[in-house]
């Protein structure tokens, strides 16, 4: 066939026949030459044949699509005769009462002339044609027989029987007479033509084939922007017939069947954004529907009129209000914008479209909100998390047997918590992270158990899944945004309130950690979540410490806002539930977590006593603490609340109204007549002796004084005690006369201070005095001896000296009498090793640093041998305690102590974890307190503890350094960051960077130099810039231009080996991201602008600053860059050195921003210009490459592509989009009395005009 098909076209091309309908323009043809005609006529189905050989080339992809254009040019086949062939059936269908064959004919040409416009060229190929298009799309009502106007008014109310009240007949309307009149004419155009039920069945599956094209045309084939033709709209909606929709915009045309479904898919086509912004096309959808939601009948020049209330009425009723719900909704998802007032209002708009429709549609839906929540735009996968949020409040449906099962996964909450809330925790937006991870916290928050179980299924399927699950919060509450750390806390808070993970204290330092946050909005966000998750959880011991180690550090933050939400924290949990003990009742839960938090401040969590303290310092010149409020926590000092009690007593004495010593005192007589069973209550109890020291008798005080020192000399109490016991008696000393203070001092401290001595030098300074040892009550001894020596500097002697030193080092002096005087000085290098215990050497060591505190001389023996020991120093204990007496050390001579830094700092790199974290906090207090400044290799020793092995030391001293430090020096990472890359190479031969005196074990110990360590480096170097402003970043690029660049372009540095791995790693920093400056930088990845006049006016801010910058930053490339670069360039090139990749790879990076402008800036080295030309076109290559192939796996399952409404000016569609609009809605209501025909059942048809059943009683058709 397709052969006869072909010679017949090539005799046609050269007919003037052809001409002739073209210049028609196929409003009319001449006949067809008959024997050509009949040649066509042979095969009845030689249009189908065609249309089902180039069915496939529709479906390919248009690379692949071009190529049938060029074989019909290969085999002679023009596309002007085959369509002017093609429109001379299509117009013959159209002539007065048509035979069956004429109109079959007609409607499969229409069908290949459909078909030929959706294979890609049609267009360049002259194929398309307005007015034949148009034909097209009339065909099947033209073809279908028309019937007549009596059957229709059955349907009707008969409102022409009159008014009942008058007896009168109404007239009927003078338009319904020239409607009827029209009908009457239609009709006649039918006569003498008669069909059998199998001849429809033949002419429905006609139409169908041709509406099926039609449509899978529309899907490609867009009409905007196309002619109108006003002629047209003559078209009237005279009959519909509405049955099921079945899935409406996510079927295949292929696997609808029924005219009034595929009626409605094209309905649904044309409302949407495929062929423009739809916005009239809708709305005359809309206007025909509600007359069939009305249940009404309209007519051309008549009025509308009531129908019947049939079943089949009633049921096009419901699926109209169904099918404007879809597009609605449809509609709604389509054109939401970003902010959320509007978000949140839109999706329970489609929420409660969606509540009612039947489970197939609502999959269908689901199904598409998939796909759409996967969309570039970042206002639509917000929205679609909004959606699914809402309609997880709507009970789950059920599977039944209306639902296809390739839709019935969707109909689950499951998917909508696992498939589209959970999947976008990763976002490549952090907008669109943050409110994912905001939603899965709301899913927790919803009444829905079937919501709660989804997100509990997350964690329950394995520990591996958890634990990788946790790591992930991890990352999310340290995200770069603010906001998606404020929604990583909340969703953590969720999980731990509902019990989704265990509330342990590794998943419980994820909230109380942030407290700790750079943001001042998510430090009370923080706080906010633990105070949330405490009042879920109060009985919660795990959860009541996390609280606290949250909350009570953030009462001394930097920012007055966190510490009054800390306080009012404190205030809300603890102060205001403090009552008096018979006002006390265990079923209170606010009452017993106050006193559990307290108790914990007692237990394990004495390290925040400090935070505790401050709190009340705050409090104090507030008098928040009445009388009544003191007296009743006394009436709680007896029982099993008394260590809290006591703790909270201690705090307040000193700030509080006059207290009932008499309780007090009572309570001191107790615990000095039993052992100590608390010590930290013990030490409260001693606090509150000491600040109501002034307000006793004299006859009181000696009392408590005599009672202290008996109880000191005893040597059985805690260290904790002994400390607290010595401060108490150092306060009941106070008194207005300096001097009466100093000789209490003296008397009482320097009798301590005796006593040891005597103890000590029995044993260590005596023959055998050490073979019975006693390390307990040694220890004690020493120090006591080193807390009252603080106090008494003038009864300490020298023997004293020789005692805690013995304690160190073995003495190789012979021992003088008491009293006689000892050497100046002692030989002595380092603390050698003795039989001493451990323990007790390492107290000895904090008992000579304070001893040094008061006697200089001493000071000045000793503080080499501190150096010494912490440089070869084995014990752990021992050297640690030395770092903690040289900082001590150097805030009292801060002059002498300095020169040592170095040693101190040194521990920065030592074995044990303990010292290194213990020199870190020491070293930055000294900072603070700017005791010591940035000197030598301070700063690099600093920033290598950002690389320590331990992850927790590294966290510290990024702390440290951003929080602590960068705020009093704002210029410290810039100023020391070339230094840096000199110094972490080990690169020593620059006349100015990295010329420190260190010795060979210290440089050891700080180099980053190798490969190997290329990581450790840049870590350290992305950090720094993290925290560089624009201005650094700018000059940062110009100083290492001009201070490494330069050096090695102008020969003062040489090109060797040594110098290879400090140039990587320039050309590497110059690469980096970091070193981009904010303003060159457009919003993050799937950001979008607010549409609000303050964000429109910020973003044509930007532009400008964006345009300025990047003039000044292309100006200071050009004049100090690029002349550099092209010299470096070529040395590097005559060595052949591996360092021109790097070189290459930063240019690479840098001319991205100016793509276009590469020959120009880099006019002096052509061959230069052309290999990073080369370099730019491989790398966007590669990059379109990895783009495509991510676009191709999200939108695999992409069936509907929404888009916004960019325009509210937008031009209508054309005419021909409003004639497909009414069209399609003529074919799907014109079938309201022909219900799909199951099986061909001849019958008699009372369709016919008279004229017909005439001719019928003579001739059977």
């Amino acid at each position: 066939h397709y052969q006869k098909v072909k010679i017949l076209l090539f005799i046609l091309s050269s007919l003037a026949w052809v001409d002739a309908v073209w210049d028609f323009e196929f409003t009319h043809t001449d006949p067809l030459d008959p024997v050509i005609e009949e040649e066509i006529k042979e095969d009845p189905d030689v249009f189908k044949t065609i249309y089902k050989q180039l069915l496939p080339f529709s479906n390919k992809d248009d690379d692949n699509t071009q190529s049938v254009w060029l074989v019909f040019g290969e085999n002679g086949v023009s596309a002007k005769p085959l369509v002017a062939v093609l429109s001379y059936f299509i117009l013959s269908a159209k002539a007065k009462s048509p035979s069956l064959e004429q109109r079959l004919c007609g409607l499969q040409a229409a069908s290949l002339y459909l078909l030929l416009l959706k294979i890609p060229g049609s267009v360049a190929n002259k194929v398309y044609h307005q007015i034949l298009f148009d034909t097209c799309l009339n065909m099947p009502l033209k073809c279908w027989p028309q019937d007549s106007g009596k059957k229709r008014k059955k349907d009707t109310l008969k409102s022409s029987q009159g008014d009942p009240k008058t007896g009168k007949r109404s007239k009927p309307p003078k338009k319904v007479s020239e409607e009827m009149e029209i009908d009457d004419d239609e009709d006649d155009e039918e006569e003498g033509v008669y069909f059998s039920p199998q001849d429809l069945l033949k002419l429905r599956e006609g139409i169908v084939l041709l509406v099926r094209t039609l449509l899978r045309l529309l899907e490609r084939f867009s009409l905007r922007d196309k002619p109108q033709s006003l002629t047209i709209f003559r078209i009237y909606i005279q009959r519909y017939n509405l049955l099921r929709i079945f899935c409406l915009f996510s079927r295949n045309v292929d696997q609808i069947q029924s005219l009034p479904e595929l009626s409605y898919h094209g309905l649904g086509l044309l409302c949407s954004t495929i062929h423009g912004e739809g916005d009239e096309c809708r709305r005359r959808v809309f206007r025909k529907l509600l007359y069939v939601i009305l249940m009404m009948k309209t007519q051309e020049r008549s009025k509308p009129c009531l129908l019947a209330p049939s079943q089949a009425v009633c049921g096009a009723r419901d699926q109209a209000i169904l099918f404007i719900r879809l597009v609605t909704a449809y509609s709604l998802l389509s054109r939401m914008v970003e902010k959320s007032e509007y978000r949140v209002s839109g999706a329970q708009a489609v929420g409660k479209l969606m509540a009612k429709m039947p489970c197939q549609d609502y999959a269908a839906i689901i199904k598409w909100l998939y796909s759409y929540s996967r969309n570039n735009k970042v206002a639509f996968r917000m929205f679609a998390l909004d959606v699914a949020l809402v309609l997880l409040e709507q009970s789950e449906r059920d599977v039944d047997d209306t639902v296809d099962p390739e839709l019935a996964v969707f109909l689950p909450h499951r998917f909508l918590v696992h498939n589209i809330i959970y999947n976008h925790r990763n976002d490549v937006s952090p907008t669109v992270r943050g409110h994912a991870l905001h939603c899965l916290a709301q899913c927790l928050e919803l009444g829905s158990q079937n919501a709660t179980k989804c997100v509990h299924e997350l964690f329950s399927n394995s520990k591996y899944i958890t634990t990788e699950t946790l790591t992930l919060f991890k990352k999310h509450v340290s995200d770069p945004k603010i906001n998606a750390r404020k929604s990583a806390l909340e969703t953590v808070m969720s999980l731990l309130k509902h019990g989704v993970i265990s509330c342990s204290a590794e998943n419980l330092s994820i909230l109380s950690d942030r407290c700790r946050d750079p943001a001042v909005s998510v430090k009370k966000k923080a706080m906010q979540c633990l105070m949330d998750l405490l009042t879920a959880l109060p009985e919660n011991r795990e959860v009541q410490e996390a609280w606290l180690r949250g909350v009570l550090p953030a009462v001394m933050d930097s920012e007055s806002s966190v510490q009054e939400k800390a306080l009012e924290c404190l205030d809300h949990v603890v102060i205001a539930h403090i009552k008096s003990q018979g006002k006390y009742r265990d079923d209170d839960t606010s009452q017993k977590l106050a006193w559990d938090l307290l108790g914990l401040m007692c237990e394990k969590c004495q390290d925040l006593s400090r935070y505790f303290s401050k709190t009340f310092s705050v409090w104090a010149p507030q008098q928040k603490f009445t009388p009544a409020f003191v007296n009743g926590l006394l009436s709680h000092t007896d029982g099993e609340r008394a260590a809290a009690a006591w703790l909270l007593l201690a705090k307040i004495a000193s700030c509080s109204p006059k207290l009932n010593y008499g309780t007090v005192l009572d309570t001191w007589e107790n615990t000095i007549r039993s052992p100590v069973v608390s010590v930290a209550m013990t030490c409260h109890i001693l606090s509150v002796l000491g600040d109501i020291a002034s307000n006793l008798n004299d006859d009181t005080k000696t009392r408590i004084v005599d009672d202290l020192m008996g109880w000191l000399k005893t040597f059985s109490l805690p260290l904790e005690v002994i400390s607290s016991c010595v401060d108490t008696l150092v306060r009941f000393s106070r008194s207005d006369n300096t001097q009466d203070t100093l000789r209490f001092l003296d008397r009482f401290c320097g009798e301590l201070v005796s006593v040891c001595e005597s103890y000590l030098s029995g044993v260590i300074l005596q023959e055998k005095g050490a073979e019975n040892i006693n390390e307990d009550l040694l220890v004690k001894h020493l120090y006591t001896l080193g807390a009252a020596s603080l106090h008494c500097p003038s009864k300490v002697g020298k023997r004293i000296f020789l005692v805690v030193q013995s304690v160190l080092t073995p003495s190789e002096q012979p021992v003088s009498a008491e009293g006689d005087e000892l050497p100046a000085s002692q030989p002595l290098s380092r603390f050698k090793p003795n039989s001493m215990p451990t323990v007790v050497r390492a107290h000895a060591v904090i008992t000579l640093g304070k001893l040094c505190l008061q006697h200089e001389e001493l000071m000045l023996k000793y503080l080499p041998v501190f150096a010494r020991e912490l440089e070869v120093g084995t014990e752990l204990a021992v050297r640690s305690n030395v770092v903690v007496v040289m900082c001590d050390l150097c805030v009292r001579y801060t002059n002498t102590v300095t020169r040592y830094i170095p040693n101190i700092s040194a521990c920065l790199r030592d074995k044990d974890p303990i010292v290194r974290e213990q020199t870190l906090i020491m070293l930055t207090n000294l900072l603070q307190e700017e005791y010591v400044k940035w000197k030598g290799a301070l700063f690099f020793r600093f920033a290598i503890v950002l690389v320590d092995p331990d992850p927790a030391i590294a966290d510290l001293c990024e702390y440290c350094l951003v929080d602590l430090l960068l705020k009093k020096s704002p210029l410290m990472f810039s100023q020391h960051f070339i230094e840096c890359i000199f110094h972490f190479n080990s690169y020593e031969k620059h006349k100015k960077y990295n010329q420190f005196l260190q010795t060979e074990s210290e440089k050891s110990k700080f180099s980053l130099k190798g490969r190997q360590n290329q990581g450790k480096r840049f870590r350290i170097y992305r950090f720094l810039l993290k925290n560089f402003t624009d201005e650094q970043r700018f000059n940062i690029t110009t100083k290492i231009c001009q201070d490494i660049l330069a050096s090695f372009v102008d020969s003062e540095l040489p090109l060797d080996s040594d110098s290879s791995e400090l140039l990587a790693d320039t050309f590497d920093i110059l690469s980096l991201k970091e070193m981009k400056l904010t303003a060159m930088s457009g919003p993050a990845a799937g950001e979008e602008p607010q549409e609000d006049e303050m964000a429109m006016a910020k973003a044509v801010l930007q532009v400008a600053q964006k345009k300025l910058v990047s003039q000044v930053q292309k100006r200071n490339f050009v004049e100090n860059v690029i002349p550099i670069i092209i010299s470096l360039k070529n040395m590097l090139e005559e060595q052949h050195s591996p360092v021109l990749k790097h070189l290459m790879a930063y240019l690479q990076v840098t001319m991205q921003d100016y793509r276009s402008e590469v020959k120009e800036l880099f006019a002096a080295d052509e061959q230069l210009a052309a290999e990073v030309e080369y370099n730019l076109k491989r790398f966007e290559k590669e990059k379109q490459q990895q783009e495509q192939q991510q676009m191709e796996n999200q939108l695999a399952n992409f069936t509907f592509s929404p888009q916004r409404n960019v325009s509210q000016t937008y031009t209508y569609i054309g005419n021909i989009m409003v004639y497909c609009l009414i069209l399609i809605t003529n074919i799907f209501f014109y079938f309201y009395f022909h219900p799909p025909l199951r099986k061909p059942v001849p019958r008699q048809w009372n369709v016919e005009s008279p004229l017909v059943q005439k001719l019928r009683s003579k001739k059977r058709f």
